[in-house]
Parts: C-alpha cells; structure tokens; sequence
C-alpha cells in the first residue's frame, strides 16, 4: 500500500501533503504493462491524483485528471477518491519515445504540451463540477501548479516523480503539494522558496528512505508544521458487474439491441482501469435494452 500524510503549519496558514506511491506505480505496471516512459507519466499523474483526491471532504466524491497534450500516449486518466486511492488508463500505453540528452525519460514528449490538464470534481452533486487549464509542460507537476494558478487562484508548488528500475518495475514514486491557505501569509512565502530549494528531488528523498511524513514537514521547515493524519492509499478499481451493466444500460436502448445482434456468443466488456473482463450473454443484453 502507499502512503499519504498531511501536514499544516503552527499558524494554520501552509498545508503540505506527500505521498509514497511507489505500490500504486508497480500496479499500474502489473495492470497496464505499459513502457517505462508511460509508466512515469502514469505514475506521476496517479501521485498528483491521491494527493489533490485527499483534500476532499466527502466519502463519496470523486476526483478525476485528465491531461492529453497531443503526444504520443494519448489522453491519461486518473481517477481518485477522498482517501486518495487511484485508478488510471492511458489511450497508448505501450508508446515509447527516447530517453533525453540528460539521460531522463521523456514524460513531457509522451504527454505533449499542446492541449489541456482537465480536472473534474464529482461531489454528489446534479452535475459534476469541471474546469481545466493549458499544459504548462506535460511533466505533470508543472501543469498541477500552473492548474492551481489559472484555475483556483491557489499558490501552490507541486513535485513528482516516479523512478524506473532496471526490470521496468517502480523504485520510487510519490510527490507532495504545498498550498497557501486564505487568507494568505505572505510571510510564509520565503520559508516555502529556501525549503523547495533545499529538498532534493522527489525520488531522490524516497530512495534515500525518506518518510511522507518526513518530506511533508521538510516543506514546512520554519514554520513549525505539525502531522495532521496519514493514512494508506493504493490503488483500487471499483468496477463491477453492476457497474458495467449501467454504463451498458446508459449507451442506450438501439446500441444494446445492435451490441446483442452483432455478438458472436457472449459480448466481452473489459475495464479500462483494472482489466478485469465480464461478459453478457444475447438474452442479457437483450434484458437490459428493455430497461432503457
């Protein structure tokens, strides 16, 4: 399991969660069997997902990422919950591109920065609630900060990674998010700047044993900051037969009656997230056409 941890400062004013996703990175990897550059993208988005998921309130929303700057992955998708538990799909998973001159992988190349970070907020309301931001870089991290900027007018800094060994499995992976909360202490702004320049990189931290608990309060260095919870995240798909019967049911009455028409045997439906394959026989199709 991962972990994430949540920090605040003595005055209230700086928040700063991190988390350890180095488990939810080796599923992405057992599930996807994606290349490793995907993986980092993934990776990545699934660790900004847990942490932004953790901010909200309510047991049943939901907070969905999704970032497609025209590269060659695609759109990636992270699904979080309020506990900061993940799932996520890539359009081209197995998509490779080469390593940098600086021998780091590509992430910003495989996401593409010509298109938008869309962030959507389901809190069990009529409609969810949807905004998004241009990609700042594709590394991700960028774009989560640029995304607070822009759209929420919250200062914020965020910092991820994800480090690939040798047999394509995940070292490390994690991240952290500092955010100002209103009203805003000014003065709390240089403690923030010397502490992100101080802190080695996010992997680095990880690699070297560093707790979430740990990095959070190194972000909080001067402003006596102090463990508000921690908790275990990982990630976790919520499909089931249920489910996918209703999102069958919600194609519509005339694509279920041409879905049964078509199949050869039973129809195989299989979960973006997770893999996991259900099948419907003709007459089950045909039962749930009649509940359109």
């Amino acid at each position: 399991m991962g972990k994430l941890v949540r920090a605040l400062s003595a005055d209230g004013s700086v928040l700063c969660s991190a988390v350890d996703a180095a488990d939810i990175g080796n599923e992405i990897v057992r599930i996807h069997k994606p290349s490793p550059v995907a993986t980092a993208a993934m990776g990545r988005l699934c660790a900004a997902g847990a942490l932004m998921g953790a901010l909200m309130k309510g047991e049943d929303d939901a907070l969905t990422l999704r970032i497609n700057g025209g590269g060659v992955g695609g759109s990636i998708v992270c699904v979080s919950d309020y506990m900061g538990n993940v799932r996520c799909c890539c359009d081209n998973p197995g998509a490779d591109l080469p390593l940098k001159e600086n021998g780091k992988l590509d992430v910003g190349g495989f996401v593409g920065s010509d298109g938008f970070l869309a962030v959507i907020r389901d809190l069990g309301l009529k409609e969810p609630y949807a905004t998004q931001s241009p990609i700042v870089s594709g590394e991700i991290a960028e774009d989560i900060t640029g995304y607070y900027a822009i759209s929420e007018q919250i200062p914020t800094v965020c910092a991820l990674g994800v480090l690939i060994d040798r047999d394509r499995s995940v070292k490390a992976a994690g991240g952290y998010i500092i955010q100002l909360v209103p009203p805003i202490n000014e003065g709390a702004i240089d403690f923030i700047e010397k502490n992100i320049e101080k802190m080695q990189s996010v992997t680095q931290m990880l690699t070297e044993g560093k707790t979430p608990e740990e990095i959070a309060l190194m972000g909080l260095e001067g402003l006596n900051g102090e463990i508000l919870d921690s908790w275990d995240c990982g990630y976790k798909c919520r499909c089931s037969r249920e489910r996918t019967e209703r999102m069958l049911i919600s194609l519509g009455k005339k694509e279920l009656v041409e879905l049964a028409e078509e199949s050869e045997g039973d129809a195989e439906i299989c979960c973006h997230f997770c893999g996991k394959k259900y099948y419907f026989s003709k007459d089950e199709l045909s039962r749930l056409a009649k509940n359109c």
